[in-house]
């Protein structure tokens, strides 16, 4: 039988214990030292080929470095332990980046009462920006969060009417700015107030505040205009409940 190129080719072999012998498929040098007389039975010949197709395999797998000629061997998954730790220290930085942004930038409240309904209703969870008027002006139509002028315990929520040195006055519940009619679609017909102010002047450093829902709302009417220093946040997101969930919208100065 002609032989075959590899480590395993036929080999006739001849056992002294079963008194003949048989052709199989064997490593050459172990077909010789069976010739030579060693006594291998069957349990030994399978370990045998096991061994053989292990160390094959094992060849197979192993990957020849092509600078230095050495094997190398696969790299081990990464341990479960290093993955935990990688995922606990991205946990804490995202969580101190919140808290750093919710208490430098944004602050959650809950608004009480009914003066801003419907735009924001009682008990609504809100996110008021306390950094935003750090870089950009007071405007109109802003909705604000400020100290209550005659109580700095408590907090106000309004929406900004007059601008520092407006003329403001209101006739039969129409608000006028510098003498023209101010449009504000904010307030539905049903919260209208048909209330007088005699016209003023706001105090420079100083805004005239008042609630959309007219007629519930403790506002610059009563107790005057807010001075820039009360006012600390501006009403950005609506977050409870789900149905008012979103930013909250911002109605441009509008004059008639």
């Amino acid at each position: 039988m002609l032989p075959l190129p590899g480590l395993f080719n036929f080999h006739y072999v001849f056992s002294h214990r079963f008194r003949g012998g048989l052709w199989c498929f064997a490593p050459s040098g172990l077909a010789a030292k069976i010739n030579q007389g060693v006594a291998w039975n069957c349990f030994q010949w399978r370990v045998a080929a096991e061994r053989g197709i292990k160390y094959l395999f094992h060849c197979k797998d192993m990957e020849p470095n092509e600078q230095t000629g050495t094997t190398v061997t696969p790299e081990t998954p990464q341990p479960l332990r290093r993955e935990l730790r990688s995922w606990g220290r991205d946990l804490v930085i995202a969580l101190s980046l919140a808290i750093v942004i919710i208490i430098f930038f944004y602050q959650p409240v809950k608004v009480e009462g009914t003066s801003m309904t419907p735009l924001i209703s009682d008990q609504e969870r809100i996110f008021i920006n306390k950094f935003v008027y750090r870089f950009e002006p007071i405007e109109r139509g802003d909705v604000v969060v400020f100290w209550y002028p005659l109580d700095r315990s408590k907090s106000f929520i309004k929406r900004v009417v007059g601008l520092p040195e407006d003329m403001v006055e209101i006739r039969d519940g129409q608000v006028y700015l510098n003498g023209k009619a101010l449009a504000e679609p904010y307030v539905p017909p049903e919260s209208a107030d048909l209330g007088t102010l005699a016209p003023m002047r706001v105090p420079k450093g100083e805004y005239f505040v008042m609630g959309d829902h007219r007629t519930s709302s403790n506002d610059s009417r009563i107790f005057g205009p807010v001075p820039r220093k009360f006012i600390y946040g501006k009403a950005v997101f609506a977050y409870w409940p789900v149905d008012h969930f979103g930013s909250i919208p911002i109605f441009a100065e509008a004059e008639r």
